[in-house]
Parts: C-alpha cells; sequence; structure tokens
C-alpha cells in the first residue's frame, strides 16, 4: 500500500509495478519536454464540467467513465498524480477520484520539479495508455458539497470554509463573479502557502502546517469544506488537509464562481 504523499524517490523504484497508473498533469510542453517514465499526459480540462456560470462543476458521470477508460483505470489501480504547479491540478484528479469512490491514489510530492531536482530518469516520449472499461459508481458524499448544502451549513458552528483564493480576491480587492468578496465567516489560506518554493514546491512540513491552519480555526475537528473560483487551486487545499488526517474534508466543485454570481448568496469583504 503507497502513501498518500509518495517521495520521488519511493516512485523511482516502483516503476515497474504493473498495477500503477501515473498521470501528468503538466502543461502538454512540459510534458513533452520531460516526464516521469511511464506517465501518461492528462488535458487537466477534462476534470471540469467548464460550463458556465460555475466552469468548475466536476463532469458526468459519462464523461468521467469515457476518461477514465481512455487512460486505462480499473477499479484496483493505484494512481500517481502530479504536475508542474506544485499540486492544484494533480489535487483536482485525486479529488474528482475520491468523489467517485475510487480511494487508490497518491501525490508525488513536488510533482515534476522535484524529479528533476532529485536526478531521477526522465522521458520525452509520449506513452499512451491500454484503455479499459471504468464505470463510475456512486459518488462519496463526504467528498462534494453542492450551493445549497454550503447555504444550509456555512454558519454551522462546526463548519469551516476554507478560502484558498488570493488574498485579494478574499479581500473583495478583485473579482472574478459579480460579486466581489468571500463567504461570510471563512478563512483564507491561500493555496500555495504549503508548498516550500525552496525545496521544489515539496509540502513544507505538515506540522508547520497544521499549526497555521489551526490558529485560522481551521482543524480536523471540524468539518472543512475548500473552495477557490473553480475548485482547482483549493483541490491541492482538500488534498492538503487529507495528508493532515482531517477526517471531513470536503470541496465545493461551484466554489466562487457559482456563489459569487448567485442571487440569493451573501458576501462580505474584509474591513
Amino acid at each position: 500500500m503507497l502513501p498518500l504523499l509518495l517521495e520521488p524517490t519511493e516512485l523511482a523504484n516502483r516503476l515497474d509495478d504493473g498495477n500503477l497508473l501515473i498521470l501528468d498533469l503538466s502543461k502538454q510542453p512540459v510534458y513533452v519536454q520531460a516526464h516521469v517514465p511511464g506517465a501518461i499526459h492528462l488535458d487537466f480540462k477534462r476534470l471540469q464540467s467548464g460550463a458556465q456560470p460555475a466552469p468548475g462543476m466536476i463532469p458526468s458521470d459519462d464523461a468521467l467513465s469515457d476518461l477514465f477508460s481512455e487512460l486505462g483505470l480499473t477499479s484496483d489501480t493505484h494512481v500517481i498524480a502530479y504536475d508542474d504547479e506544485g499540486g492544484g491540478w494533480a489535487g483536482r484528479l485525486l479529488w474528482t477520484l475520491d468523489a467517485i469512490g475510487h480511494k487508490h491514489y497518491s501525490y508525488l510530492n513536488g510533482g515534476i520539479h522535484a524529479w528533476l531536482a532529485d536526478g531521477h530518469a526522465t522521458s520525452s516520449e509520449a506513452h499512451e495508455p491500454s484503455p479499459s472499461d471504468y464505470q463510475v459508481g456512486a459518488h462519496d458524499p463526504l467528498t462534494e458539497v453542492d450551493l445549497n448544502y454550503l447555504l444550509a451549513h456555512y454558519q454551522d458552528e462546526d463548519v469551516v470554509i476554507w478560502d484558498s483564493r488570493s488574498l485579494d480576491e478574499f479581500d473583495g480587492v478583485r473579482a472574478f463573479a459579480k460579486k466581489a468578496g468571500h463567504i461570510p465567516g471563512a478563512r483564507h489560506h491561500e493555496w500555495t502557502e504549503p508548498m516550500d518554493k525552496q525545496n521544489n514546491l515539496r509540502l513544507r512540513p505538515l506540522d508547520d502546517i497544521r499549526a497555521e491552519l489551526a490558529a485560522l480555526g481551521i482543524s480536523g475537528d471540524k468539518e472543512v469544506i475548500t473552495h477557490c473560483q473553480t475548485h482547482h487551486r483549493s483541490s491541492f487545499s482538500w488534498l492538503v488537509g487529507k495528508l493532515l488526517g482531517f477526517e471531513r474534508m470536503r470541496g465545493y466543485a461551484g466554489s466562487w464562481a457559482e456563489w459569487g454570481n448567485h442571487p440569493d448568496t451573501p458576501a462580505e469583504k474584509s474591513a
């Protein structure tokens, strides 16, 4: 059983494991230049519906079944995800898998940056998947939340909203929706804060991140709901919460694109 947070050396020792599906969510030119041997490129756009006004919504079950069949996923496959940005799109993939009930997955710590920095072998040859017949089953209701759930529960004492956007977005200085600001009571922790910029975008020590979040009121004894604008950045925040052992980690795919454009949602700006 592989850990949720996988170090490059651990993966390098397992590249011949036929039960692994390594998915690279880097930008296409980066994948073409260098990727983990055997990794299949996945266009991250396919992880979101793209439909306005909330383009971050999860695609239909049929679309996801087609996608994961193309990639060769089976119910027993262990997925390794990484990207070139420190975990945003890799996190979105892992959140999607978790949402559809596929719980065998790991995140490659630091992605391609850490892999290259550690001197591991790379490939520039596109790796083609062996298609499967993957059918999305029942969703895990504890992974996703929708607008109605959030409207009903955002003020609950044991619920905390983790806003992963930039501080300007949170404060209401910048807006990418009709409304500016944030969900009342939400806590701000920008999505790249857990990354160590001096260590090839690996995660900073988990205990340090845990303490920072606790100081904001984001802790494992609560139901933690992450969002950003389209649940791309906040998917990494969701993953960080999972790595910290938070048992009630959920993602709001509608995110601010939906909340900030809806006529019946409250919003507040920072003083």
